[in-house]
C-alpha cells in the first residue's frame, strides 16, 4: 500500500470519483485533479466532487493536466509514488465535432502525466485506455484479448487511446517506471456520464420522449458495473509490473449484452416502455465489444459480480434520488 498520497486525475469524473472514494475508504490520502470541463453539465462533476470533499484525506486541485509545468510541479511536490490517470476527453461521436479537444486532453495530457511521473520518481502509473482500441470486429466465443491486434481504430477517440498506450510503452522502457493500462468496457452505474446510452435513454424515457436506437438495435456491449471496474483498478494498482514493465489489461463484464436487451432491462427498471426510433450506425461506432478477462483474473482474481439487471436498477434508484 502506498505511503504517500495517491494522485487521481479526472477525480470529478465518473470512474475517477468512484476510485477516489474507494481509496479514501481504505485509508489512503488522495489528491484529486480535474479541470471540470463542459463536455457534459459540470454540475454533475461538482456534485461528485462534493461527495468526496467531506472525506478525511481528500484534497482537490482544479487543473488542466495538459499544463505540463503545473502538473509536473504538483506531482513532485506531493510526494506521490502512485498515480491513477483517468482524465481524458471521452466520447466517440464528440470527436467528430471537436477533434482538437482530444489532441489536448488525451495526447498532450497523457504526455504531461508521463513526464511528471518520470521526473517525480513515481513508482507505478495506472492509466485509462478503452475497449475502442480493438476497432470494429465481430463477436467470437473467446472475447477480445490484450494480445489481439489494435491497429484499426474507427474513431479519433480510439486512435488517441491507442496512442497513449504506445507512449506509455515507450516511457516504461526508456525511463524504467512501471505502468499499467486499463481497457475499460462500457462502464455504467450511479453517478455515470450523461452521454452514455443508458443514461441518455433514461432521461428521455422519464420525460416521455422517444429514444434514438443506433445500428438498428443490432449492437452489443460488454456493460460493466462501476463497482466491478473499481475492483479491477485497485487490483491492478496494488500489483505493479516489474521495473520498466508495461502491461495492458481488459476490465469488462465478460458477457456482452445486445442493445435491445439492455433497453428491455432498462424499461423494466424504470417501469416505462420506450418509444424507439431506429437509426443507422453512427460514424466511429463499433458493432460489439467483449472483454476476455483471463489476464486480469490471473493477476488479482478479478471477477465481475453485478449483472446488468441489478446494475441498471441501482442506477435508476440513484437517478430518481439525484433528481430530487
Amino acid at each position: 500500500m502506498s505511503v504517500g498520497p495517491i494522485i487521481v486525475t479526472g477525480a470529478a469524473g465518473f470512474v475517477g470519483s468512484h476510485v477516489a472514494e474507494r481509496l479514501l475508504n481504505r485509508g489512503q490520502a488522495v489528491i484529486g485533479v480535474d479541470v471540470f470541463n463542459a463536455y457534459y453539465d459540470p454540475a454533475l462533476k461538482e456534485a461528485r466532487a462534493a461527495q468526496l470533499a467531506h472525506k478525511d484525506g481528500f484534497s482537490l486541485v482544479r487543473m488542466d493536466i495538459a499544463d505540463h509545468q503545473a502538473f509536473g510541479d504538483l506531482v513532485k511536490a506531493s510526494g506521490a509514488r502512485q498515480v491513477i490517470h483517468l482524465a481524458a476527453q471521452a466520447g466517440v461521436r464528440y470527436s467528430l465535432e471537436n477533434p482538437f479537444a482530444y489532441e489536448r486532453s488525451n495526447l498532450a495530457g497523457h504526455l504531461s502525466v508521463l513526464e511528471a511521473c518520470r521526473h517525480a520518481g513515481v513508482e507505478h502509473l495506472v492509466y485509462a485506455s478503452s475497449s475502442s482500441v480493438y476497432g470494429d470486429r465481430p463477436l467470437n466465443g473467446d472475447g477480445f484479448r490484450e494480445t489481439d491486434p489494435a491497429e484499426s481504430p474507427v474513431s479519433l477517440y480510439a486512435a488517441t487511446k491507442r496512442s497513449c498506450e504506445l507512449l506509455s510503452q515507450s516511457y516504461a522502457r526508456l525511463y524504467g517506471f512501471p505502468q499499467s493500462g486499463l481497457r475499460f468496457f462500457t462502464v455504467y452505474g450511479p453517478w455515470g456520464r450523461p452521454d452514455m446510452a443508458y443514461f441518455g435513454f433514461t432521461e428521455k424515457m422519464l420525460k416521455g420522449e422517444p429514444i434514438e436506437v443506433y445500428g438498428e438495435g443490432r449492437m452489443a456491449r460488454d456493460f460493466t458495473y462501476i463497482d466491478d471496474i473499481v475492483d479491477g483498478v485497485l487490483g491492478v494498482l496494488d500489483r505493479p509490473p516489474a521495473q520498466g514493465g508495461h502491461e495492458v489489461y481488459n476490465i469488462g463484464d465478460n458477457d456482452p449484452v445486445g442493445l435491445m436487451e439492455m433497453i428491455t432491462t432498462l424499461e423494466a427498471a424504470l417501469g416505462i416502455e420506450a418509444n424507439k426510433v431506429f437509426l443507422p450506425m453512427q460514424p466511429g461506432d463499433v458493432t460489439a465489444t467483449y472483454a476476455n478477462i483471463d489476464k486480469l483474473n490471473a493477476l488479482c482474481g478479478y471477477r465481475p459480480k453485478v449483472k446488468l439487471a441489478e446494475g441498471l436498477a441501482r442506477f435508476v434508484a440513484w437517478r430518481r434520488g439525484y433528481a430530487d
